[in-house]
């Protein structure tokens, strides 16, 4: 097999990444847009020593699932991976992701829960970071490469985020402010940020330095976009491809954005994570509260806590929480929060998660529930190993990644320590190859 070589294949699963596999002499083909069951005419595109990469040329015999895109951008933007197959397929693919990196990384064989699927699959997302490129545009970065694919809609984002954009270029082609390059460094506009909750919606725009033309971009923007109660600038001035500074400057109106999420109230700081799909994250957090309370219980350790958003939920239904977060913003937002519902059980402390889990071991805390929500990279191992001599009864693990899921995992059931009962997936990003998991340990 060598790069150029043309093959008939029949595709029989599928990667991580959504892409078709095939498999020629033993060897696994990668073929992206290639749906299981498909016999395809593919070409190679580069060998390594145990697999290859493909290129999708003609599909012989269609699978059932095949659908015809509803993006017009798609597959050449990088915003999303799925829309070429059906739902139902999009959620199969999803869970067999989950239960093959738990059984083949963690060894593990778990009680699997259906798949929780999204009743909207379009217009979901209430945060949209568009990069600006060149001649007053924006878009997303085509796959693997920071080439921007130009689009004046993306259906995955809210209305509001399209008009928010094209009133913001329309703004900088008639003020003349320059687009960022990438490889000079030169330039203004970096970034549109927009985010939208039941409060309004907030425009952050990442800048390299502070605009001219300021107010009447205020008036452009509430003139097009009156659902629109706040615009902020962040500063970020360093040739990296970290989209926020650490500076905010407000514009006009509100610094941060109110929203409504599983009965709370929260304020929202620009630099706050924020689960993205507000519909689904109720369904994700109402499973994860129901698991950590189900028995009861009396102290719950929330490490990764951002804001708040779990924090709160779980303090309805125990005795006391404790969250705990790193980022400075984040702890203010969630004190404001608590608060702001009239929360008096919930503490909350600024340190990184192991640091923190230390402490509390060290002044004798002794959960009987811990939550964790890491990002994507999940949890260090020392974390782990405090979570354990902590012996809380139960862990409720929520991941975004299934193969730092498994990792984790593995090293939470070592030497019996604790038994994965319950592995929930939950479709938080329709369209996309992301999945969020719920997952039960209990002592």
């Amino acid at each position: 097999m060598k790069k150029g070589d043309t093959y008939i294949v029949r595709i029989v699963g599928y990667t991580s990444e959504g892409a078709g596999i095939a498999r020629i002499s033993g060897m696994a083909v990668f073929v992206p847009l290639a749906l299981m069951g498909e016999t395809c005419e593919i070409m190679i595109l580069k060998v390594e020593k145990s697999f290859a990469y493909a290129k999708l040329i003609a599909v012989t015999e269609k699978s059932t699932e095949r659908v015809e895109s509803q993006c017009k951008y798609f597959p050449k933007c990088g915003g999303c991976d799925l829309w070429h197959m059906s739902y139902d397929e999009e959620l199969r693919f999803k869970e067999v992701r989950v239960r093959s990196a738990i059984e083949r990384i963690a060894g593990l064989s778990p009680e699997f829960s259906p798949i929780v699927g999204a009743d909207k699959l379009s217009r979901y997302r209430n945060k949209a970071q568009f990069p600006v490129g060149e001649d007053e545009t924006s878009g997303f970065y085509r796959p693997r490469s920071h080439d921007i694919v130009p689009s004046d809609t993306c259906l995955i984002q809210s209305d509001v985020s399209d008009r928010v954009r094209k009133a913001v270029h329309e703004w900088q082609k008639e003020k003349n402010i320059s687009s960022y390059n990438e490889k000079s460094g030169k330039g203004i506009l970096r970034h549109i940020y927009v985010r939208s909750g039941k409060g309004g919606v907030i425009l952050c725009l990442v800048v390299t330095k502070k605009p001219d033309a300021l107010s009447e971009l205020s008036e452009k923007i509430t003139a097009d976009c009156p659902e629109v109660c706040g615009i902020v600038l962040n500063v970020n001035s360093k040739m990296t491809n970290v989209i926020l500074g650490e500076k905010y400057i407000p514009v006009w109106g509100e610094s941060s954005l109110s929203d409504e999420l599983a009965g709370n109230k929260f304020s929202i700081s620009p630099a706050a994570f924020y689960q993205v799909n507000h519909d689904q994250t109720e369904k994700l957090y109402s499973l994860a509260v129901d698991l950590a309370t189900e028995n009861g219980a009396k102290t719950v350790l929330d490490l990764y806590c951002g804001i708040g958003t779990i924090t709160l939920c779980l303090a309805k239904k125990a005795e006391r929480v404790i969250g705990v977060e790193v980022v400075p913003p984040a702890i203010e937002d969630a004190k404001k929060n608590a608060k702001l519902n009239g929360v008096e059980n919930a503490e909350f402390i600024c340190a990184d998660a192991g640091e923190a889990a230390k402490m509390l071991r060290e002044r004798g805390e002794q959960p009987d529930v811990v939550v964790v929500d890491p990002p994507r990279k999940g949890l260090a191992p020392d974390v782990i190993e405090t979570i354990k001599k902590m012996k809380p009864q139960r862990v409720v693990y929520v991941s975004c990644d299934p193969a730092t899921l498994a990792r984790d995992l593995k090293l939470f059931s070592q030497d019996g320590a604790y038994t994965v009962k319950s592995v929930t997936p939950v479709d938080m990003f329709p369209r996309t190859k992301h999945i969020e998991t719920v997952v039960l340990l209990q002592k």
